[in-house]
């Protein structure tokens, strides 16, 4: 990657409170088990691999690459934090953002398809120079592109790793919208493997609805899995979710709502079905 800036690698230290997130920062996800993890092992052994940030008037940096070591190193109680700091304008400082979380193995997928949507957007880059400038195949760039184009309670219940990309790709098979939106809803209340919804994308004229599904298995033993069931739907319907049986075979789903326009959201998932 060529940036035009002077690759300047003297590390310095510098003040924790000097630093400021940086606005064009892609990742938007940070799991807090894995920083807690990261944030033990620089109380442990300090911080390995600088940070880079670029200066700003009054002695104030921006954060460019490494806001997972930065966010840790708080979480550490560190008062400083070693730097590299570099000279650059807005688009640099952007392209920097985007490449080095591009090459990071946790960097979710959705992420990543907007970091190459963004290098797109705002540089005009072609797939095959995005692919060029992050070291990757023009097909592995067109296929993590094709994400977006997925429903947006995939897009959600992937970012939210409910999903793995492998299901995602596997839904993504699917031409059609709704196809794909039940194909989705078996994942998650049957808790398919890839594998599995590979398979099923391969023949999607044996989907069922996951609601009628669901059913079937509650009424075929939900009490020894009633959790399991309201856990399920309540990921999928993102609310409450409440089922009683008293006695005999009946029972009651309660669907929470907040307002009326949760509620609208909430019924646009089930007919989505």
């Amino acid at each position: 990657m060529d940036t035009g800036i002077v690759q300047s690698q003297t590390v310095t230290e510098i003040g924790i409170d000097k630093i400021r997130l940086n606005p064009f920062q892609p990742r938007k996800f940070f799991n807090e088990e894995r920083l807690a993890e990261l944030a033990e092992s620089i109380r442990a052994n300090g911080v390995i691999e600088p940070i880079v940030v670029r200066p700003f008037p009054g002695g104030v940096f921006e954060l460019v690459a490494g806001e997972r070591r930065f966010r840790a190193s708080v979480k550490a109680g560190l008062k400083k934090i070693p730097a590299v700091c570099r000279k650059m304008d807005d688009r640099q400082s952007l392209e920097i953002a985007l490449i080095e979380n591009i090459h990071r193995e946790d960097i979710n997928p959705l992420e990543c398809a907007e970091a190459y949507k963004r290098l797109m957007e705002e540089f005009g880059l072609t797939q095959e120079k995005v692919a060029e400038r992050v070291g990757k195949r023009r097909s592995t760039v067109a296929n993590t592109l094709r994400l977006l184009s997925l429903p947006e309670p995939i897009l959600k219940s992937l970012a939210s790793e409910e999903i793995t990309e492998g299901h995602a790709r596997a839904i993504l098979s699917l031409q059609d919208g709704k196809a794909q939106m039940r194909l989705w809803q078996h994942v998650l209340l049957r808790g398919l493997s890839v594998r599995d919804t590979e398979s099923l994308a391969r023949s999607p004229e044996s989907l069922k609805s996951p609601r009628k599904s669901c059913v079937a298995r509650a009424t075929a033993g939900v009490d020894a899995n009633l959790s399991d069931v309201e856990d399920k739907l309540r990921r999928f319907l993102g609310t409450r979710v409440a089922i009683t049986r008293p006695g005999g075979s009946k029972g009651k789903i309660e669907i929470e709502f907040y307002d009326d326009e949760d509620l609208m959201r909430i019924l646009d998932l089930m007919s989505q079905i």
